[in-house]
C-alpha cells in the first residue's frame, strides 16, 4: 500500500484505537481474574470497551474510527483466550504422570505500540476495491495499491498491516475452491541442514544460501549507526527504520526461496516425507544463529499447508527413527542385526 500523508495518519489512528479497546478487554477480564470474579462473557466485555467507553470522555475519541476495527480488536482477544483455553485443557489431557511438557500457547499479552500493528476490515465496513486498483477504506479514504497479484473472488475482509520497516500491507480474505494437482507417481524425503539446505531422496542437493550471514556486515553497520543516535530523537527514528528494512530484506529473500523450493516439491510429488526435528532444542544450542537463518520450520509449515491444498501427503518420520542403519533391501536394521548374532 501507498497512503498519502494524511491516510497514513489516519490509519495510525486506527491502529491506536484497536490497540487500546484489545488492551482494555485484556485488563478487565485479568483483574476480575485477579480479584476472583466470574469470567467476563464475550457479548459483554465487547459492550464495556467499545459502546459504554465512547461514552466516557478518556475515550471519547474512538468514534473518530470505524466501529468495525473496534469490534473485530476484541474479537481477536475473544479467540486468543479460546485458543489458550483450549490448548490447556489438551496440555493436562495429554501430559502423562512425571512427564515434562511445554504448554505451547501462551495467555494473552498485552499490545505495543512498538511492535507490528494491524486493524481488519470486514464486509460490514463496507470497504471496496475500486474498478481503479484503489483500496476504499471507511474513514481512511482511497488507498493506492500496488498488486501482487489479481483478486481471484471478492473479498470477505481486508487486514492493513505496518510492520517495523515502516511498509503498509493489504492481506485479503477471499473464498476459493481447492483445486488437486495431477497425478504422480513419485515421492521425494528431505533431510534438512546447514550446509545443504536439503538433500534430497532423489540425490539433489539444495544449497544453504544463508541469507543473514549474507547481510551481516550491512546489519552491524546499520546497528552501530543506530547506537550513536540520541535517544528519543528524529535522527534515531530513520536509523532505526534503515536497520528494519535490512532486516526485512532478510526474512524476505528467506520466505519467497521457502516458497519456490516448497511449491516444487510438492507439485512434483504425490509424497514427502520430512524429519520432525526438536527444533527448540537444537535453537538453545551454538548453532542458533545458522537454524534461525535456515528457517526450518517456516519451510515445513509452508509444505504442510500446500499439501492440504493440493491433496498431496506429507509423512513426519519420527526423530529417533533408525533410518541409516536400516538396509535398503530387506529392511534390516544393521545393528540389532549385529547383536543377534
Amino acid at each position: 500500500m501507498e497512503p498519502t500523508a494524511k491516510q497514513r495518519e489516519a490509519l495510525a489512528k486506527a491502529f491506536g484505537c484497536a490497540r487500546v479497546v484489545y488492551n482494555d478487554g485484556l485488563r478487565l477480564r485479568e483483574d476480575a481474574y485477579q480479584a476472583g470474579l466470574p469470567f467476563i462473557p464475550d457479548a459483554d466485555l465487547m459492550r464495556l470497551v467499545t459502546t459504554k467507553a465512547k461514552q466516557t470522555p478518556e475515550r471519547r475519541w474512538l468514534s473518530e474510527v470505524s466501529a468495525v476495527i473496534l469490534q473485530q480488536s476484541v474479537a481477536d482477544l475473544h479467540r486468543a483466550y479460546r485458543n489458550y483455553f483450549r490448548a490447556v485443557a489438551e496440555f493436562k489431557a495429554a501430559r502423562a504422570p512425571g512427564e515434562k511438557a511445554v504448554l505451547r500457547v501462551h495467555r494473552p499479552r498485552f499490545k505495543s505500540k512498538h511492535h507490528d500493528q494491524a486493524v481488519r476490515f470486514t464486509a460490514n465496513s463496507r470497504f471496496r476495491v475500486l474498478p481503479n486498483g484503489r483500496l476504499r477504506l471507511p474513514k481512511v479514504g482511497e488507498v493506492r495499491i500496488r498488486w501482487s497479484r489479481p483478486l481471484p473472488a471478492d473479498p470477505s475482509s481486508v487486514t492493513v498491516t505496518l510492520d517495523r520497516a515502516g511498509r503498509y500491507h493489504a492481506s485479503f480474505v477471499v473464498k476459493v475452491a481447492e483445486v488437486s494437482l495431477p497425478a504422480v507417481e513419485s515421492a521425494v524425503g528431505i533431510d534438512l541442514g546447514l550446509t545443504t539446505f536439503a538433500a534430497l531422496s532423489t540425490g539433489e542437493k539444495v544449497v544453504n544460501p544463508r541469507w543473514l550471514r549474507q547481510r551481516e556486515r550491512a546489519l552491524r553497520r546499520s546497528q552501530r549507526n543506530m547506537s550513536r543516535k540520541q535517544n528519543g530523537s528524529r535522527n534515531q527514528e530513520k536509523a532505526r527504520r534503515r536497520l528494519a528494512r535490512q532486516h526485512a530484506k532478510v526474512a524476505d529473500a528467506r520466505r519467497d526461496f521457502h516458497h519456490q523450493l516448497s511449491t516444487r516439491l510438492i507439485r512434483e510429488n504425490k509424497a514427502v516425507y520430512v524429519e520432525t526435528l526438536n527444533i527448540a532444542a537444537l535453537g538453545r544450542s551454538a548453532l542458533a544463529k545458522s537454524l534461525a537463518d535456515a528457517g526450518w520450520s517456516q519451510f515445513t509449515r509452508m509444505l504442510e499447508y500446500k499439501a492440504s491444498m493440493a491433496g498431496r501427503t506429507i509423512i513426519k518420520v519420527d526423530r529417533w527413527h533408525p533410518s541409516s542403519q536400516l538396509c535398503s533391501s530387506c529392511g534390516v536394521q544393521a545393528a540389532a542385526a549385529g547383536r543377534d548374532q
